[in-house]
């Protein structure tokens, strides 16, 4: 089998979809079923459609296009990502393994191969949490990792519920009907940018992933007393903002003695109230993610986190509560694939790093019903969910045509 990559097609492609955006170039911004969101997917199915794959929607509008195999009911193999972008983001996020996915299979079938199991690009439904506060919805729905009545209590920031906002774009089935019936997929590898700077540091063209880290999301509101700025002395302050301080190093200093350097730990937000100069802060909302490939290390980690929010509210006299948003396990990735992807770089005698993914993607949800692998390509400097995301066109063929053959190999 002789496979050649349309690397003018893809490029092509990649850019045509980063023009789809809320945003003006180069900025990306493609927020979940908003009307750059509903215009990318139908330039995706137009180019699935033509390029001779059967389409289908499901209720929460995760996308299939399906090439099928000579023996139709044999569970499926699968690849692709996402197509949502955050505020202010780049082109290649995701894009590369939809797009990419999408070129490797219309690769294959120009090539002349011909797959035992169908192979099947699958676009994931808001894989980032912009819009509903919680990331990889539906392939979280697909594995039946989150519930059907989980999901429609989900709103967005201006209260509209999940159910409402799909039911407007389009999407009317129920969401019972999301999860994937068990067996269906044979196997699910996942193409996309390393956002990160090992790679590129190490000058190694190509990742294949070992482990997928995953993360606990926590909310944090601490409440102490405001008054005024002047009027309050030092000895009689219980600022709610000065405990959030310490929270926050306290924080910081759980993921650093871990033990691991893949226990990470950030606070993103923290929303101070009333929020004015010559006012002692009286509420404080933080939101921390906690991230590990070691369930039970990050679980310590999470305890050790709860006892030094309790210390320190005690300490400085303001309640604290805490609110778990999710937990999520962390995912292995399936020996067979990672030999098949391995096989194929040693083939073209591709340098390859074993890697950690310490950002999340769709993949960690398919794992739990699905043998999974992802393969990684450089981005520079190690940029992501930026503006100046980039990765090489050389890096994006090289990826997609391990993709392919690795399919291939899976398909048989």
């Amino acid at each position: 089998m002789s496979l050649t990559i349309n690397r003018d097609r893809l490029l092509s492609e990649i850019e045509a979809l980063a023009s789809i955006s809320e945003a003006e170039p180069p900025v990306v911004t493609r927020i979940v079923f908003s009307p750059s969101d509903l215009k990318a997917r139908g330039w995706m199915k137009a180019c699935c459609e033509e390029a001779g794959l059967t389409v289908r929607e499901d209720a929460v509008g995760n996308t299939f296009a399906r090439w099928d195999g000579s023996e139709p009911a044999a569970s499926v193999v699968g690849t692709g990502s996402h197509i949502d972008a955050i505020p202010n983001a780049g082109k290649y996020d995701g894009v590369v393994g939809v797009l990419g996915g999408l070129e490797a299979i219309q690769a294959l079938r120009q090539s002349g191969f011909r797959p035992k199991h169908s192979i099947e690009l699958l676009i994931f439904t808001a894989e980032e949490p912009t819009r509903f506060g919680i990331g990889c919805l539906g392939s979280r729905l697909l594995s039946g990792t989150l519930s059907a009545d989980a999901a429609r209590k989900l709103t967005d920031n201006g209260g509209a519920t999940l159910d409402e906002v799909r039911r407007e774009a389009g999407f009317t089935g129920e969401l019972e009907q999301v999860k994937l019936p068990g067996g269906y997929y044979k196997a699910f590898i996942e193409l996309h940018i390393e956002q990160g700077p090992l790679l590129e540091r190490q000058q190694i063209p190509l990742g294949i992933v070992t482990k997928i880290a995953a993360p606990a999301s926590l909310r944090v509101l601490i409440e102490g007393s405001g008054g005024h700025a002047g009027g309050v002395l030092m000895p009689d302050r219980h600022d709610a903002l000065c405990a959030a301080a310490e929270m926050i190093l306290a924080i910081e200093s759980a993921a650093r003695t871990s033990g691991a350097i893949d226990t990470v730990a950030t606070v993103g937000i923290c929303d101070v109230f009333p929020g004015a100069v010559n006012s002692i802060p009286s509420k404080v909302r933080l939101s921390v993610d906690i991230r590990d490939t070691d369930l039970q290390r990050r679980n310590i980690v999470m305890r050790t986190i709860e006892a030094a929010c309790h210390s320190i509210s005690a300490k400085r006299q303001v309640s604290t509560h805490n609110e778990l948003l999710n937990a999520d396990s962390p995912a292995d990735c399936a020996p067979a694939i990672i030999e098949a992807l391995s096989q194929s770089c040693r083939r073209h005698e591709l340098k390859f790093l074993p890697m950690v993914s310490r950002a999340y993607h769709d993949s960690l949800f398919i794992a739990r019903i699905a043998p999974v692998a992802m393969l990684f390509i450089p981005c520079r400097n190690g940029y992501s969910h930026r503006p100046d995301e980039h990765a090489s066109p050389e890096d994006i063929v090289r990826g997609t045509l391990v993709l392919a053959e690795t399919l291939a190999t899976v398909s048989r």
